[in-house]
């Protein structure tokens, strides 16, 4: 962690690395602490973390995982299919056969690393469950 400060709320707290919190989420890993699990199943994410306690309910991921995904996979794919097209006219039951299966395990594939990344940076800049400076909403009650 980085001494780095930054003022949230009036209170100086430590900076949290974006980065390195993105990369531990879109490894499935706790953005925090990078040993406890994030997801319980596919993606449905666990409550709190396992090992460093680091609630994670309040998240806010909604639809910018599937958003991401759609334009990473579509991105890809799309100019290949188009190019395999042009270049070698298959027919369309050939291309059916083969695009609709890659389609959809890049897709099953890239989803859960989106969302990982997406909890991973609002954990990173605070956004929405993950409050204020290690905020507690227990502490609060």
């Amino acid at each position: 962690m980085t001494n780095a400060l930054n003022t949230f709320g009036g209170t100086a707290t430590e900076k949290r690395p974006v980065w390195e919190a993105m990369k531990r989420g879109m490894m499935g890993k706790c953005p925090k602490c990078g040993e406890g699990k994030l997801f319980k199943s596919y993606v449905k994410n666990h409550d709190e973390c396992g090992v460093c306690g680091q609630d994670f309910r309040g998240h806010r991921a909604d639809d910018a995982p599937p958003y991401l995904t759609i334009m990473l996979v579509g991105h890809i794919i799309i100019p290949v299919a188009l190019w395999v097209e042009a270049e070698f006219d298959p027919a369309m039951w050939v291309q059916f056969l083969a695009w609709l299966p890659i389609l959809l395990i890049s897709s099953w594939f890239t989803l859960p690393i989106a969302k990982g990344a997406m909890i991973g940076l609002q954990w990173a800049n605070r956004m929405h469950g993950f409050g204020g400076p290690d905020a507690d909403p227990k502490a609060d009650a």
